[in-house]
């Protein structure tokens, strides 16, 4: 590799939707995409199912997408965030369907529209069926692998962001020759999610919040991070990641009930279809009763399941599962994180030349709770403002070490998993979160193979342990209620972390 023919061009790091558009959207101007896996293998994106919520229905508008959106964030939606972002999901879907992605439409090549819970009305738009991600990805992998501007690294692992004066200048990566340095003063993480960190999630293995880690040892400032949002309906089965069952299947009419067939759904306001919080910790709480839980679809009308929902008839089938004939197991899986690294509408992160978008960056999008399907839409629109905002900007290069050994690798989650898993899941309480603290700040402050999973965990707990109320995805048993007396501070960064954990007292961390 010819480090010097990629010296000072933007660098993005993530081989997603978000990652993707980005590269795309910087055409022509040169831009260097780097993945750690084969382009398209071990996203997130690959595996969505639901499709991208979009206003493009006769019958909807913007606006409606809008007030949905800042209702299921209960209070914390950026109000400018969520109208930027929503009002350009008409031309995203445009965008995606000019780099080929094949959406589903009618014979007379009208879109198909979807429901999905919270949404007012009819407007996921779908790619395949119930295989939207793994088509949008085929679409942008063909397009990024065709741009002439785009040089596409693949195999090389991100382990350090490098900083000089307050500002990124360079990176340093782990390939099959060893150490590599990337000289850049603009760096994009679109590393994807985080539900890797628990035993039971519907990320890929390796999506443990990577993009975090790098951005909080390099110094920026990071937010909401105690929001996971936690699928109400993943196939319960052996294995990771687990399985998701899309929520267009309840939004066909499928319904939950118990081992008894008793529907428990039905004294909940909006039922199957209430925000994913609310059904995820009905469930939780049926489950904690003893109680298994199955999603019924053998009754639904006018719809056929196979034709409708052919990948998750594929992943029933593997399971031993006809759903047409016997109920799914399912159980509620970490799935998508609200926080993330703090940007602006630009994509700015509080570290100069570092930039972050899709489900790594914060933009204040989902607020509390993510509404359904609105996760692809902000990856394919803020993308384009990333690229955007990195267009004409000068090429920086800032001197930088020889790097002779490669830093120590700090990504095995496993002695995460377990402990993240009983404090941080559907509910908290301050013993569980404080017991977790005690256990995870030994990990994150060594160099040992957990030190970054570990330190995502940790600021997560520590968030958690700071909001004393329950808001959309986090919610508290000893504090059940919202609080609107007070301002809760939603930035932290890596030594406010560690600074606080201290502060739990001496006992906690020794």
């Amino acid at each position: 590799m010819d480090i010097n023919s990629i010296d000072s061009r933007p660098l993005v790091i993530g081989g997603g939707l978000a990652g993707l558009m980005t590269a795309l959207h910087m055409a022509p101007e040169p831009v260097v995409l780097l993945s750690k896996s084969p382009l398209g293998i071990e996203t997130s994106s690959a595996l969505a199912q639901g499709g991208v919520a979009a206003a493009v229905g006769a019958d909807d508008d913007p606006a409606l997408q809008i007030a949905d959106t800042l209702a299921a964030g209960d209070g914390l939606c950026d109000a400018a965030a969520v109208q930027r972002i929503i009002g350009s999901g008409p031309a995203a879907i445009e965008a995606l369907a000019r780099f080929g992605v094949r959406f589903d439409r009618d014979a007379g090549g009208k879109l198909l529209l979807g429901l999905e819970a919270a949404h007012s009305r009819n407007r996921i738009v779908h790619a395949g069926g119930d295989a939207s991600g793994r088509e949008i990805m085929r679409a942008l992998v063909e397009a990024v692998r065709a741009t002439p501007s785009i040089t596409l690294i693949e195999g090389l692992a991100a382990r350090r962001l490098l900083t000089e004066d307050g500002a990124v200048s360079g990176l340093i990566a782990n390939g099959p020759c060893g150490p590599v340095l990337l000289p850049t003063g603009r760096i994009v993480l679109a590393t994807g999610g985080i539900a890797g960190l628990f035993q039971h999630g519907t990320n890929p293995a390796g999506s443990f919040g990577q993009g975090l880690a790098l951005a909080a040892r390099a110094g920026a400032v990071l937010a909401d991070l105690e929001f996971v949002q936690f699928h109400p309906t993943a196939l319960d089965a052996a294995g990771f990641p687990l399985n998701l069952i899309s929520e267009a299947v309840r939004g066909e009419g499928a319904i939950l009930v118990d081992e008894t067939g008793q529907r428990f759904m039905t004294k909940v306001r909006g039922a199957e279809l209430a925000p994913r919080d609310v059904v995820a910790r009905a469930i939780w709480r049926h489950m904690m009763d003893g109680h298994r839980i199955y999603l019924d679809a053998r009754q639904l009308k006018g719809v056929d399941f196979h034709t409708r929902f052919p990948a998750i008839t594929a992943l029933c089938a593997a399971a031993g599962i006809d759903p047409m004939r016997e109920p799914i197991p399912i159980r509620p899986a970490a799935h998508y994180h609200m926080g993330g690294i703090k940007v602006d509408l630009e994509g700015r992160s509080s570290l100069e030349g570092l930039w972050a978008c899709g489900e790594v960056a914060c933009t204040g999008l989902h607020g509390a709770n993510r509404l359904a399907s609105n996760s692809l839409l902000e990856a394919a629109v803020c993308g384009r403002f990333v690229a955007e905002s990195l267009k004409g900007k000068p090429a920086l290069s800032r001197p930088l070490p020889s790097v002779d050994t490669l830093p120590p690798s700090r990504s095995d989650p496993n002695p995460v998993r377990p402990i993240l898993s009983r404090a941080a899941g559907v509910m908290r309480d301050q013993a569980t979160l404080e017991a977790a603290a005690a256990a995870l700040y030994p990990l994150a402050t060594d160099d040992g193979p957990a030190a970054d999973p570990a330190l995502v965990g940790l600021m997560i707990v520590t968030a958690a342990l700071r909001r004393t109320e329950s808001r959309g995805a986090h919610a508290r048993s000893d504090f059940p209620d919202h609080d609107e007396t007070r301002v809760w501070k939603r930035e932290i960064d890596m030594t406010e972390c560690f600074e606080t954990t201290r502060a739990l007292g001496r006992d906690l961390v020794a």
